[in-house]
């Protein structure tokens, strides 16, 4: 029980970002995307969306694969049904 508060909580702090949840309505919405796309899309700097999507992978909200030399990011369809329900929650 003590590691899901703890998860839960990390999840509900990630969400506190509005420029995380712009990153995850943007890959909720779209194709994979690098890091610079996604920079360029939303308009905020590369570290800082590194460092975003760094965490959001940490949480599993986001996932990654290797291709043609960069990194892709999409949006984790396989969470659990509940954390999916307060992403979209957070999203409205």
């Amino acid at each position: 029980m003590g590691n899901n508060i703890k998860r839960l909580s990390a999840i509900f702090r990630a969400l506190a970002n509005p420029n995380r949840l712009k990153i995850i309505k943007l890959l909720m919405e779209g194709e994979r995307m690098n890091v610079t796309d996604i920079t360029e899309k939303l308009q905020i700097s590369f570290k800082a969306t590194s460092n975003h999507l760094v965490l959001l992978k940490n949480l599993d909200i986001v996932e990654f694969r290797g291709a043609e030399g960069h990194v892709f990011y999409s949006f984790n369809r396989d969470l659990p049904k509940d954390i999916q329900k307060v992403i979209n929650a957070s999203l409205k």
